[in-house]
């Protein structure tokens, strides 16, 4: 490589999402599970599973589906549950979800994922109960994503804990911004 290119001291080295086989490169943080699926085409489009009961990532039975949407260029972080578990699948839109390991006896205690998802590039991913997660819409449309936790929402005790990603904590807290 050249040092006479103007730039060349900032500039960073990619990294590829995938290794040769086309599996995700990242080591998972302990217990996150994330599941590509396949668009297969048919002659009137496509059809992808979202979910299956015989996928070892669903042990837990579906009890709810819920969709979020989230306009571009939009942040909807961080969340977090203590007793339930999420399973997203981004139906429209681009998403880049992140996961952030803060579990201080977990192996993965400091791990951060990011996943980037999106109708052309769909998966499950399941998020267990602690883990603070969220997601910003880096497509240009709406984001359609559908939840369907391992437990009924209770609407009078919500099993649902929010850390501003805007708040002043939050930097020190989750160390990533998009």
């Amino acid at each position: 490589m050249t040092s006479d290119v103007v730039g060349l001291d900032v500039l960073r080295a990619k990294s590829s999402a995938v290794d040769a086989a086309g599996r995700l490169s990242l080591e998972p943080i302990d217990g996150l599970r994330f599941r590509a699926v396949r668009p297969v085409p048919h002659e009137d489009g496509t059809l992808a599973e979202i979910v299956r009961a015989d996928w070892p990532e669903v042990a837990d039975p579906v009890v709810q589906v819920h969709l979020t949407t989230t306009y571009a260029g939009r942040t909807r972080a961080w969340g977090l549950h203590q007793r339930s578990t999420d399973r997203l699948f981004v139906v429209k839109g681009l998403v880049s979800i992140v996961v952030f390991d803060g579990r201080k006896e977990s192996p993965t205690f400091g791990a951060l994922n990011e996943f980037k998802v999106s109708e052309r590039n769909p998966a499950l991913l399941v998020i267990p109960p602690n883990l603070y997660h969220g997601w910003m819409n880096i497509g240009v449309d709406e984001a359609f994503i559908l939840n369907m936790p391992t437990s009924l929402y209770e609407y009078d005790e919500p099993d649902a804990l929010d850390l501003p990603y805007d708040c002043a904590e939050a930097p020190d807290i989750v160390p990533f911004r998009w």
